[in-house]
């Protein structure tokens, strides 16, 4: 079977661990140039080594990707050791749990910057790159979170609305120019994050205990889950896919 990402070359925003690390593995695997932006330099570094080691082609650049200056600092760096990227996966995140009430302005802004002005700033450093090339897909993180509200994630459900949006809006602007944007949803995953949802919830009195989850959703999603929906996102097999929201969630939005 032919590699799907074959003469790619890949960007994976927060692509150090956990869903965007799976991500890196599998389209490197497809054929892809992956190239890693990570604020933990020790990860990234080490998974580009290794996927260098296993015979793909990748590089690492540290960035804080809510900060412009080092986001453009690091597609540069990319793109020399890469050429122009024409597959983007928006993927860098992180949660807040907090009763609305105890939600500080400091909160918000944080969260605001990283799940949302992250988007922004990489996909606009990424996007002269595809356009160049002649085209490119977009994959941005959302989630179920997006449209299903949990208590006390007020900030973290806002965000996620506003990735859903970003990347139904790129899809019209850009589509007549050969861009495609999309968005891939989780549900509950195991990852540290998803363990970290998991954990603070809990102790504020909502339950998401195993039993609720597997009510929920069946099971705990893999970070390869997710990574494999993003990667035929990316891929020519999703050419007239624009514009959606691909939830992988074993059923959650389906009740």
């Amino acid at each position: 079977m032919a590699q799907r990402l074959a003469g790619k070359v890949a960007i994976i925003s927060g692509g150090a661990s956990g869903c965007g690390a799976a991500a890196a593995r599998l389209f490197a695997a497809e054929g892809a140039a992956v190239g890693i932006i990570d604020r933990n330099s020790d990860l990234g570094a080490a998974l580009a080594a290794e996927l260098v080691g296993n015979g793909h082609k990748a590089a690492f650049a540290a960035a804080d990707v809510s900060r412009k200056a080092q986001v453009d600092g690091a597609v540069v760096a990319l793109q020399s050791a890469l050429g122009d990227a024409n597959v983007l996966f928006n993927h860098a995140g992180t949660i807040v749990i907090k009763p609305f009430l105890e939600t500080e302005e400091e909160d918000w802004d944080f969260l605001f910057d990283v799940n949302v002005k992250s988007m922004y700033l990489v996909t606009r450093a990424v996007l002269p790159q595809m356009l160049r090339a002649g085209g490119g897909a977009i994959v941005c993180t959302s989630s179920i979170s997006a449209v299903y509200a949990t208590p006390n994630e007020v900030l973290y459900d806002a965000t996620k609305g506003a990735c859903h949006m970003f990347a139904r809006a790129i899809a019209v602007e850009f589509r007549d120019r050969g861009i495609r944007c999309n968005a891939v949803c989780p549900g509950f995953i195991d990852t540290p994050h998803g363990q970290r949802e998991v954990r603070e919830l809990t102790a504020l009195g909502v339950d998401v205990s195993d039993g609720a989850i597997k009510a929920a959703q069946g099971r705990f999603g893999a970070p390869e889950d997710i990574a494999r929906a993003a990667l035929y996102l990316a891929s020519d097999e999703a050419s007239f896919v624009n514009g959606a929201q691909l939830f992988v969630d074993g059923g959650f939005s389906a009740v």
